[in-house]
């Protein structure tokens, strides 16, 4: 096998001519039901979910109002992307999405991995959104008296952690009745459950239910499909116009300062939540093989879906902050939760029916998204070619929905919610890397068919580089304290919760009574509480600390075990540099260029572990590659037998 062979390309020409052969080779072809409004409403139905029901309060919460700036970063960033995909939809205008870019822009080996990777956007995705969908759906069903088990709507891994963490801050004098919900809640299914020996029986029984429902309506056809789509998006724009509409009476303008109460790190400490809102408006380009007029039709469908979903997004948050202040945000149910803080119950009600409509559709969108992509691999001889089998009645890709069906529902039942999102933001963000590099790689290439569209040329070889010098400079005078820290990895106090969950037994009681020697007057036993209300004197908490009868490492967090974390972000930084040799050099586009170094950039914020897991991740599946894919390739089997049929 020769290190060329790894990076065969195929042609734009190649790929029209053969999504023509589908038929002849025994493939139905795709229905053609979509217009550029349908497309629209796909990107709204994939954008507006767990973000604006869920994760905008946690953001508004660290950045307070200004977290509208992050919005619109964020709304940038995917902007950037959605150029290049536009690009890419226009001139590859078939199933695939970023998979069939990559095969086109840099070979098959980069191509499998970029296939390999969606899986973790929409397979994975949709586990992270199934799972939101079961929290609202059992709370709505608890406002109308129906109370399930809490073993039968929680996830195993976060049961098992959170049964562990609520013991650890009882030992440390904490109560039960002031354990967060969540963690009573894990308690609660932890010791409830049905055991077989140590084996505790606890699984998300509603998350499966949804996502089978979903399954069964992709399975029956895009038009089926696009029609339930809409309803739900028509649904969940009036419930959210509703909000505005009610909401914006209730803002008191004094919740709106400070604006920024946490400054800059406030602002981005919620870029993963953020992101997470808009992942999805790429989902319409695996829908190319089904739309009426692809070249024209995709590129606006997904600039609607983002600057719409854009506009909401920052309204809401500005009306959310307006009507409590931003420190109460921090619930898993902020729209519902303001109303419920205001004594609107009514519209807590009509809230709570919207969550469970807005998050079947995002379902709805990445159940369609993953079967397409497995398709276009599957004819390209990349997957067994089952996959690429088209149902003869209800033309959609029937394998391959069945398949991901089991891959979203089976992990659904056990894995926790933050670790799924994590990895579903750092595979989709690794699509958005490569599919910008790849409009990048093929801009000064004379014999690629263009489409329609083209992104807009601004030569990136002075203004890229400027953009650096200004970001040092900003760096080393405004920031200059954290930057120095950063190069320096200065040591970083743990904050009080991490301190007593890290203790065992005896550490615990020895930490008390050293506190209680600093709190004589005071009478609680809770000794992350008490921790707590030291931290807010910044010094008298680091004295504290420093003098605690434990080992340092429970205290501090120094040398590698920190240095790891900034690993992801000194990938980016040098990253810098290496693009701005390239753009000198080349005259890059400036817009794919941002859209790469920014999506890249949010990949750095997301923690070391997410690689570590998504490296992990990618290693399975280049063994798949070398162990099937490589030799099954259609471009392998032409290059030895050319009288193979593509």
């Amino acid at each position: 096998m020769s290190f060329s062979n790894l990076f065969r390309k195929k042609s734009v020409s190649d790929i029209l001519e053969q999504v023509a052969k589908n038929q002849s080779d025994g493939h139905h072809s795709l229905g053609k039901h979509l217009t550029a409004r349908d497309l629209t409403a796909f990107g709204i139905a994939a954008i507006i979910g767990a973000g604006i029901f869920s994760t905008i309060g946690k953001a508004s919460s660290d950045g307070g109002p200004a977290v509208i700036f992050l919005f619109i970063f964020t709304a940038l960033a995917c902007s950037f992307a959605a150029f290049a995909y536009a690009e890419f939809a226009s001139m590859v205008p078939v199933s695939g999405s970023a998979y069939t870019y990559s095969y086109v822009a840099f070979g098959e080996i980069v191509a499998w991995i970029i296939g390999w990777a969606l899986i973790m956007e929409y397979a994975i995705g949709n586990i992270t959104v199934a799972i939101s969908w079961s929290d609202y759906f059992t709370g709505l069903l608890e406002s109308g008296g129906m109370y399930l088990p809490q073993w039968i709507q929680m996830d195993y891994l976060s049961a098992s952690k959170g049964y562990h963490e609520a013991v650890a801050l009882m030992q440390g004098g904490k109560s039960y009745e002031n354990l967060s919900e969540s963690l009573k809640m894990a308690h609660t299914a932890w010791t409830t459950s049905p055991t077989i020996g140590s084996f505790h029986l606890i699984a998300d029984l509603p998350a499966l239910l949804i996502i089978v429902l979903i399954t069964w309506l992709v399975y029956r056809g895009m038009k089926e499909s696009r029609n339930a789509s809409n309803m739900m998006v028509v649904v969940k724009l009036c419930i959210i116009l509703l909000v505005i509409a009610v909401g914006i009476f209730y803002v008191d303008t004094a919740n709106w300062s400070p604006f920024a109460p946490n400054g800059v790190s406030g602002i981005l400490k919620g870029v993963s939540a953020v992101f997470f809102a808009y992942i999805g408006f790429d989902a319409i380009s695996t829908t190319a093989e089904e739309c009426k007029n692809p070249q024209r039709d995709l590129p606006r469908g997904m600039m609607w879906a983002i600057i719409i979903c854009t506009i909401l997004y920052v309204i809401i948050a500005l009306v959310l902050t307006g009507m409590v202040k931003y420190s109460d945000l921090n619930v898993g149910d902020p729209l519902a939760f303001v109303f419920d803080k205001l004594n609107l119950k009514w519209m807590s009600g009509i809230i709570a029916v919207s969550a469970v409509v807005a998050m079947a559709s995002v379902l709805l969108v990445f159940q369609m998204g993953q079967p397409r992509i497995w398709m276009s691999m599957s004819r390209d001889g990349l997957l067994p070619k089952r996959f690429s089998k088209v149902h003869p009645k209800f033309h959609t890709p029937s394998y391959a929905t069945i398949v991901t069906g089991f891959v979203v529902a089976i992990p659904a039942l056990f894995m926790n919610l933050t670790m799924v999102t994590d990895l579903c933001s750092i595979g989709t963000l690794f699509a958005f890397v490569l599919v910008c590099a790849g409009v990048l790689v093929l801009q000064n290439k004379k014999d690629i068919p263009r489409g329609k569209f083209k992104t807009p040329y601004i030569n990136s070889k002075f203004v890229f580089p400027l953009l650096i010098v200004v970001g040092l400079v900003v760096s080393f005078t405004k920031f200059k304290e954290n930057t120095m820290n950063f190069i320096t990895n200065e040591k970083q106090i743990n904050d009080a919760g991490t301190i007593v969950t890290s203790l065992d037994e005896n550490q615990t009681k020895e930490v008390f009574n050293y506190i209680t020697t600093i709190k004589k007057d005071s009478k609680s036993t809770d000794l992350e509480e008490m921790l707590s209300e030291i931290s807010q004197d910044e010094a008298g908490y680091k004295t504290v600390v420093d003098n605690m009868p434990i080992e340092d490492s429970l205290k501090y967090e120094s040398g590698f075990a920190l240095f790891k974390h900034k690993i992801p972000m000194w990938i980016f930084l040098l990253s810098l540099l290496g693009f701005a040799v390239w753009s000198w050099k080349q005259n890059l586009s400036l817009i794919p260029l941002l859209g790469l170094v920014s999506c890249l950039y949010m990949m750095a914020e997301l923690s070391v572990w997410n690689w570590i897991y998504f490296t992990i991740w990618l290693l399975i599946g280049l063994s798949i590659y070398f162990g099937f894919s490589h030799k099954n390739s259609k471009l392998n089997l032409n290059r030895i037998s050319p009288t193979v049929e593509d």
